[in-house]
């Protein structure tokens, strides 16, 4: 893992984790720098949590079809290693939220089908069509648990996704930032010098803001230039109760 600049924890079902990535990705073209794109699931963090009275009812769903689409990825690291994760996640994020409008828009994986997500973003990446086969075997649950758990043994339990580590194994990792509009090229470079200065600082815990604008996604109908609607989430989740 030597050289590795960032950790990137993500569900693929998460549209703000996939908003995030997008801005990564810019400042990784412009600094060259190494991303381990990693695994962590909303169903397992949620784990403990009832869904019908905490959730809207399209989050259960939702989750688990993120806890399957992490089994490829594991099945993905397993065979070939880290580095094609990052593209089939990007493969995964392109036809989940990309696309037309979903209903509910953190339903997007569920409203496409988590098996054709899987084969499209196999296909894609030019990785076996068999590995879809691990949408449906618990056995890599094991290793989404235990580096989901790893991310929160980083950040501290109340927090979503995604994950950020910077500079591992040491370094710090904090949720977010969570973003809901994609910023230039210019401006990717300078949020991302704010937030790792904040990393950097021994100190610092957390600078929070619950009230969201929904993603600037085809998925969520907001199109490019427009604001989506404020609403108050918590812990990563718009949970119904705390």
């Amino acid at each position: 893992m030597a050289g590795t600049d960032l950790r990137f924890y993500f569900d693929p079902v998460c549209p703000f984790a996939w908003m995030t990535s997008k801005w990564v990705r810019i400042v990784q073209r412009q600094r060259d720098y190494d991303v381990d794109w990693r695994l962590i699931s909303l169903r397992l963090l949620n784990a403990h949590i009832d869904y019908d009275a905490q959730f809207p009812p399209e989050y259960e769903a939702g989750h688990t079809a993120g806890l399957r689409l992490l089994r490829v990825a594991a099945r993905i690291r397993h065979e070939r290693g880290r580095e094609p994760i990052g593209a089939f996640y990007q493969a995964l994020g392109e036809q989940t939220f990309e696309r037309e409008p979903v209903p509910g828009g953190v339903a997007a994986a569920t409203h496409h089908g988590v098996h054709d997500l899987a084969a499209g973003a196999l296909s894609r990446t030019g990785l076996p069509a068999d590995y879809a086969d691990a949408l449906d075997d618990p056995s890599w649950d094991a290793v989404i648990q235990a580096e989901t758990d790893e991310a929160l043994t980083l950040t501290g339990k109340d927090v979503g996704t995604p994950i950020l580590h910077f500079d591992p194994p040491g370094g710090t990792a904090l949720f977010g930032p969570v973003i809901s509009r994609l910023p230039g090229e210019r401006e990717a470079l300078e949020l991302w010098e704010h937030v790792v200065a904040l990393s950097r600082f021994p100190g610092f815990a957390e600078l929070k803001r619950s009230l969201r604008e929904r993603p600037q996604l085809p998925a969520f109908g907001v199109p490019p230039g427009e604001a989506g609607l404020q609403e108050d989430w918590h812990g990563g989740s718009r949970r119904q109760r705390r």
